[in-house]
């Protein structure tokens, strides 16, 4: 059963696993970051108050989050074929992980960033700094803490919905977890793929936590 066939499979697995998670966090990222920081500076106690922009972002972000990963992998599969060829394979999850990770990231990083102290932006603005350097040199370097916990917790999260993923089709451990642990019912390799994500979010969580504690200067 534990042929160099399936040793081979589940190193695939492991590295598509991977793959998924890292580069859907990336972009995760690119975009989420940006609208949390929005989220935060447009809020009525925001640096630029605007209550047009800020429930925009708000009920687009509560949308997403509402909708079970799955459900929404279904939705985009039209989008993700118009604009990769396929809707399956692990290139074609990271559409729909990242559709869910950035209203996910973007609420993570407007909470890190309404916890930096109000005083330290206060005399940032005291000084005469504008408001994009007061984002760049107070709130993001203040927050980078929060952030980077949050980002451990982000990718831990989405390795969870690479894996939910490979109930249709989507590559990784989760795909393996599901053709030979539920339909072939070989639950020692099921056994396997789930420890192996288990292992993967402890060394994502443990490096997140030392690298936040590590810039931690309070």
């Amino acid at each position: 059963m534990w042929s160099e066939e399936v040793v081979t499979m589940i190193e695939n697995g492991i590295v598509e696993t991977l793959y998924m998670t890292l580069v859907s966090t990336f972009f995760g990222y690119l975009f989420g970051l940006p609208m949390g920081v929005l989220l935060c500076i447009t809020d009525k106690d925001g640096l630029k108050p605007n209550r047009v922009i800020y429930k925009i972002l708000d009920v687009i972000a509560n949308i997403v989050r509402s909708i079970p990963f799955l459900i929404l992998l279904i939705l985009l599969i039209p989008f993700t074929r118009l604009i990769l060829g396929k809707s399956y394979g692990s290139t074609a999850t990271i559409v729909p992980l990242v559709a869910a990770a950035i209203p996910f990231i973007a609420r993570m990083v407007e909470s890190s960033l309404k916890e930096v102290d109000a005083g330290v932006v206060e005399a940032a603005r005291a000084m005469g700094a504008g408001t994009f350097r007061i984002i760049v040199k107070v709130l993001l370097v203040e927050g980078r803490t929060s952030i980077i916990t949050g980002a451990t917790i982000a990718i831990g999260t989405i390795l969870g919905y690479s894996a939910m993923a490979g109930a249709v089709g989507g590559g990784g451990l989760g795909d393996i977890a599901v053709r030979y642990g539920y339909y072939r019912y070989q639950t020692d390799i099921m056994i396997v793929t789930v420890v192996l994500l288990v292992l993967t979010v402890q060394i994502f969580q443990s490096v997140g936590m030392f690298i936040a504690k590590h810039l931690d200067k309070r």
